[in-house]
């Protein structure tokens, strides 16, 4: 479309250029350059301010109106503008006019009323908030702008006739819109709706802070919620932090909030019902599909999640749409298809609205128009036109309704049961005479072994107090999930990969009726569950393959949002991308210790989590599960070190000569679920002496702190510092050459055992490739062998003394011919022989290090490859163990009696006396 191919679109256009030469140069002048801002806006704005005169400004705004207006069509019609041009220029239009308009209007009011002042005698400003797509800097080209007025404190003007704070604003206000609204010869700036204000259009115009915080608290509704969420100051800079912690806690809770989609669905119901009665089926705005459908998808994820991400609370629905992209909480193809969609759906807003300077979204009905509009949108026909609108709009819908959760139908009251059916449910009447009856009938069908004491126990339940003092819509869930749990239990447990527990059925209900006990108080949790039922299978399978999945579920309710995304659930771990998100997170509460250490829990449960989904779906061997747990406590703990040091010194201090060594499972990266980290702090001093041993004290007792507290998100580690030199009656901290001197002349052997599965972790690169050339140097002494046999069988009698199996079962790790004789045995090889082989130093795992002695020739390879398949099915049994929170993994003797005579044989080869 060409410049006259676009003035003949637009009637206003016509108009405007028929009347004024000026207007005419705009026009014609538009596909030259972006707009002028200081020249076309700023100066004629700032000229009618320096004549003071009301009238006059009135007039200059409409007339700016009218050129940034036939600028900003000419060159979107043309091609030449993109969405954020357009937006751009109206939204700071806006802003800039209501501006204008308080500066004038106060100053004049102030003269014969004098200025408002609070009690300590501070001038208040006149605080106009942006709402809606003003607040969102979204603005379309003939909008009306949603305004709230508020100012800080109550108080009365300093004038001879003074007024209270409140008239004095009111009175202003009232000023400002007209100044704005008024249609006159010039026309008018924008169409002002003050609807979105505390208790609506019958309230008074302006506000104090506290009145709207009392509001907010009180009666603010869900729907309001989502009005505030693009709430921006326009006016009051120095106030605008005020503002925003105020308005911060009412939008975005702490928690995961669920409980905002319901508030969706009745903005979203009210809408369809006025659609139905108004004919809202071509109006691309709040019809299906439309607009607001694809602003409430970036609202409701941002609610849900905003307080507890805050890199979320952002007031452009793009820029929402972006960002949940990019924490993957909206799947790519659906942030492309929206943004795709939302593009392409305001520029046909525009459109509509530039034919005669209308705030409209419907549709035309008759053909030439909808030929002209198609034209306007670089279309040959209205039938392209459609077809392509068709596409976006249906596009829309899907999403929506795989997203949020509702059927074909758009957003009901209830969730539709097309789209996640419950299996063969049969719902009955709760406290009725025969629900007892009907509830173990309902049980027995779904072959639940004991339904008499599965019944009791719900039965219980819901007489309970705690039930009875939750609200009604909460008790609703309740009693809808439970019906829920009883079909998905029956169907899970006969078709899951399961242990074989005895009553499998009654068992996975318990486990997951446990867990809606559990989360009974947080309505947030029942609303997540009940707005997406597809998490319920999913659920189910967790915890049919794991008692500790179940316990760490009701220790951790907050992980159920891992549920809703099972493509973030169960994809392998980037590191990069995980190292990039924690320090994202963090970085976002800086200052705010109490949170970092929430958030650092949050997302070790989070992956953790993960990590136990990936492995119940046989994802992930036990060898590369132990990887990634060894991957995540190394992050957690260089994460810990860096912000501890944060706390304690000042921004510009160097990074501390300190290193963090990992001893045990965590050095050996054979890390499980639940394990302590057994560590060692090693620092070096400077000039400072004194002051670096107190510091780095400090640093090490914080980090621990850090790391084994157990805060309102729970806890993170168990820590062991007991392998530090002379152990627990040792320094917390250990300095580099008393640390290397001891380990030199003063070591047991034990200690230089756990020195084989010791490595560098966190801190200090220089110190940490310090110690592991010199753990690799103390490695390879030569030794006595007699003696180190002897210590060595000294140390695992001992061991055995402390851990006396008094059962017929064998103790697959700590019995004789299990794995702690094999890692025995792995350490007298290094210990024995790395004077020979230095590559046996290299901390690479058991099973790394037989096939090294094997390769070496130090063992054979069969008994190498013995112990090592020995040592990896003692593993899964433990492992398997562990995922039903046993603490020994016990078997009969006969099912391992191969791999213990293996065991046994090579203990005897290489340290019979």
């Amino acid at each position: 479309m060409n410049l006259s191919q676009a003035l003949s679109f637009s009637s206003y256009a016509q108009r405007m250029v028929a009347a004024r030469s000026e207007y005419r140069d705009t026009w014609e002048g538009a596909p030259e350059k972006t707009l002028d801002w200081d020249s076309v806006v700023t100066q004629p704005i700032a000229a009618a301010l320096a004549h003071g005169d009301a009238d006059g400004l009135a007039a200059v705004l409409r007339q700016v109106r009218q050129h940034v207006m036939l600028h900003t069509m000419a060159r979107d019609l043309i091609g030449l503008a993109d969405l954020d041009e357009v937006c751009g220029n109206m939204s700071r239009l806006a802003s800039d006019a209501l501006t204008a308009a308080v500066t004038l209007h106060q100053t004049q009011l102030a003269e014969t009323r004098g200025w408002p002042r609070d009690t300590s005698g501070t001038i208040q400003p006149f605080i106009i908030v942006g709402m809606g797509k003003l607040g969102g800097s979204e603005l379309n080209v003939s909008s009306d702008i949603d305004l709230v007025f508020l100012y800080p404190e109550d108080g009365e003007t300093d004038g001879s006739r003074p007024l209270s704070n409140h008239e004095f604003f009111v009175r202003l206000g009232q000023r400002v819109i007209a100044a704005i609204d008024e249609i006159t010869a010039d026309g008018f700036v924008f169409r002002v709706d003050m609807r979105l204000r505390p208790y609506g259009e019958s309230a008074p115009l302006a506000v104090s802070f506290d009145a709207l915080e009392h509001y907010l608290t009180a009666q603010g509704r869900m729907w309001e919620r989502y009005a505030w969420l693009k709430a921006q100051a326009l006016t009051g800079s120095a106030y605008h932090d005020e503002l925003q912690q105020l308005i911060t806690p009412f939008v975005y809770r702490k928690y995961l909030d669920f409980d905002a989609y319901e508030g969706l669905r009745d903005v979203r119901e009210q809408i369809r019902t006025q659609g139905k009665t108004r004919g809202y089926a071509h109006n691309i705005k709040l019809g299906s599909g439309g607009i607001r459908d694809i602003e409430f998808i970036a609202q409701a994820l941002q609610i849900v999640r905003g307080g507890r991400i805050p890199a979320l609370q952002l007031r452009g629905t793009r820029t929402a749409l972006k960002a949940l992209g990019e924490r993957t909480l909206l799947p790519n193809d659906a942030v492309h298809d929206l943004l795709a969609a939302y593009d392409f759906l305001r520029r046909v807003e525009h459109r509509l609205q530039y034919r005669d300077d209308l705030a409209t979204q419907t549709l035309p009905e008759d053909e030439a128009s909808r030929t002209a509009l198609a034209h306007s949108m670089n279309f040959a026909s209205s039938a392209d036109f459609q077809e392509a609108l068709d596409t976006h709009r249906q596009c829309v819908v899907r999403h929506f309704e795989t997203l949020l959760g509702y059927g074909n139908e758009g957003l009901s009251s209830t969730p539709s049961a097309q789209v996640h059916p419950t299996p063969s449910s049969t719902d009955f009447a709760w406290d009725t005479p025969e629900t007892p009856t009907l509830l173990r009938q309902t049980l027995l069908s779904r072959r639940f072994s004991d339904p008499d004491t599965i019944a009791d126990r719900i039965v219980r339940t819901r007489e309970s107090k705690r039930y009875a003092t939750l609200p009604e819509r909460s008790r609703q869930r309740f009693d809808a999930l439970t019906q829920q749990l009883t079909d998905i239990a029956s169907t899970t447990a006969s078709t899951a990969t399961t242990p074989n527990v005895e009553n499998a059925i009654d068992t996975l209900f318990l486990r997951m009726f446990t867990l809606l006990e559990t989360i009974s108080r947080r309505s947030a949790y029942l609303a997540l569950l009940s707005e997406h039922p597809q998490t319920l299978p999913t659920l189910a399978r967790l915890l049919a393959a794991s008692s500790w999945a179940a316990d760490y579920l009701n220790r951790h309710p907050i992980l159920l949002d891992e549920l809703l995304s099972p493509h973030i659930l169960l994809a392998e771990p980037d590191w990069i991308v995980w190292r990039k998100e924690l320090t994202k997170i963090l970085e976002a509460h800086t200052g705010d210790t109490e949170r970092q250490m929430d958030e650092l829990r949050h997302f070790q449960h989070s992956q953790t989590f993960r990590l136990l989904a990936q492995d119940i779906a046989g994802q992930l061997a036990v060898e590369r599960l132990s990887d990634h747990l060894t991957a995540l406590a190394d992050l957690i703990l260089e994460t810990t070190l860096t912000h501890c040091w944060r706390t304690l010194m000042p921004e510009d201090a160097p990074p501390p000569r300190f290193a963090i060594i990992g001893y045990g499972k965590l050095g050996s990266k054979e890390m499980s679920y639940g394990s302590d980290l057994d560590l060692v702090f090693l620092y070096k001093v400077g000039d400072d002496g004194d002051e670096a041993v107190a510091r780095y004290t400090r640093l090490a007792q914080r980090m621990n702190t850090w790391l084994t507290s157990t805060t309102a998100a729970g806890n993170l580690y168990l820590t062991d510092l007991r392998l530090r030199p002379d152990g627990s009656s040792g320094l917390l901290i250990s300095r580099w050459d008393a640390f290397l001197r001891y380990q030199r002349e003063k070591a047991w052997t034990f200690e230089h055992q756990a020195l084989t599965r010791a490595r560098f972790i966190a801190g200090d690169n220089e110190l940490g490739a310090a110690f592991m050339r010199e753990r690799a140097v103390l490695l390879q002494q030569p030794r006595d062998i007699a003696v180190l046999r002897r210590d060595i069988i000294t140390m695992r009698e001992r061991m055995l003394e402390g851990r006396s199996n008094p059962t017929a079962l064998f103790d697959v790790k700590h019995d004789r011919g299990g794995m702690v004789d094999i890692e025995f045995l792995v350490q007298f090889l290094v210990l024995a022989h790395a004077h020979r082989f230095p590559t046996l130093t290299r901390n690479t795992g058991n099973v790394a290090l037989l096939t090294s002695a094997a390769t070496l020739g130090l063992i054979a390879a069969t008994e190498a490859e013995a112990a090592i398949q020995a040592y990896r099915f003692y593993r899964r049994r433990q492992h398997t163990a562990q995922l039903q929170e046993i603490d020994n993994a016990m078997i009969e003797p006969s099912l391992t009696e191969n791999e213990r005579s293996s065991v046994l044989a090579l203990w005897e080869k290489l340290l019979a006396p």
